[in-house]
């Protein structure tokens, strides 16, 4: 006979009364690019900004600091899953309003087709994000980048929520740097996000984000499960390009691999573990320290119970 499901906890008593969608031991796998992670012992799926809000003040009113996901790159969850509660802002908080050259954006909203949208606007800035597979939110808060560009090139300000209520943090406050921002690590939420772009030719624009789009389809594994690129780049040089060096290409772990299309990305090539992927990025980090004397360091965030 199965036994009954535990009878809910106060805050999940609260969390389904701001919140349509609020799952028990979801798993997280479900929700992440790299198709690895155990279970998450609440997950809450908001389908408007307005119960975002509500959800994020009814955790931090009883002491709980929120997991977010977004679009589920640039994260490895941990095999035993997440403790506590997971925010997935997706799809239902993605709302995108363009009115001139500014863009505003819900954390949730997809950032590859709100690139392809203001280029066809005639919107010049977003190009190099065509092919990042995240939203604004997470984009923002990492400092998302590529060819050389990065969001804090176009970010005006961001709405916030904090344990003391909402803030509109500019561009100072958020202090952007290499793959980092003021708030990463802080117990805050993006809740909206504003950008400025500046107007050019919709065919210019589009023809710049056409060539970034096949450059990254010829020298990155597209359509694979992975993270996106694993490590950071050490200074004045790139991670694949050492990776691939000292002959890391191809290395396998269980169902991890280093990709042999760009040895910065690993790629779950089905059936990986967390505990795989680990193992393997310590065995490439291994080499380049002994070999190059270069020490590597994650650009992937690590989330949950490894």
């Amino acid at each position: 006979m199965n036994a009954s499901p535990a009878a809910p906890s106060g805050l999940e008593r609260r969390l389904r009364e701001v919140v349509a969608d609020v799952r028990r031991d979801e798993p997280t796998s479900r929700h992440v690019l790299f198709r690895i992670g155990g279970p998450a012992d609440l997950m809450v799926i908001p389908r408007s900004s307005e119960e975002l809000r509500a959800a994020v003040a009814v955790l931090f009113e009883e002491g709980h600091r929120p997991v977010i996901l977004g679009n589920g790159s640039n994260v490895l969850v941990g095999d035993r899953g997440i403790r506590g509660t997971v925010v997935k802002i997706g799809k239902g908080v993605g709302r995108v309003r363009i009115k001139g050259a500014k863009v505003s954006a819900e954390a949730g909203a997809g950032l590859p087709a709100m690139a392809l949208r203001t280029a066809r606007r005639g919107l010049a800035g977003l190009e190099f994000a065509a092919g990042i597979p995240g939203s604004v939110g997470g984009a923002v808060v990492m400092n998302a980048g590529a060819y050389g560009h990065s969001m804090g090139e176009v970010f005006e300000a961001a709405d916030v929520l904090t344990q003391d209520g909402p803030i509109c943090l500019g561009p100072e406050a958020m202090s952007f740097g290499y793959r980092t921002t003021a708030i990463q690590g802080r117990p805050w939420v993006v809740a909206s996000v504003t950008l400025a772009l500046r107007p050019d030719s919709p065919e210019l624009v589009q023809s710049r984000m056409q060539g970034w789009l096949e450059r990254r389809g010829a020298t990155q594994p597209i359509g694979r499960m992975s993270a996106g690129c694993f490590f950071r780049n050490p200074s004045g040089d790139h991670a694949g390009r050492l990776i691939e060096a000292v002959g890391c290409k191809g290395l396998a772990v269980g169902g991890a691999r280093v990709s042999q299309i760009h040895a910065n990305y690993i790629v779950n090539e089905g059936g990986a573990t967390a505990a795989d992927v680990l193992a393997l990025a310590a065995q490439v980090r291994a080499r380049l320290q002994e070999r190059l004397g270069v020490t590597l360091e994650l650009e992937v965030k690590l989330l949950g119970e490894f």
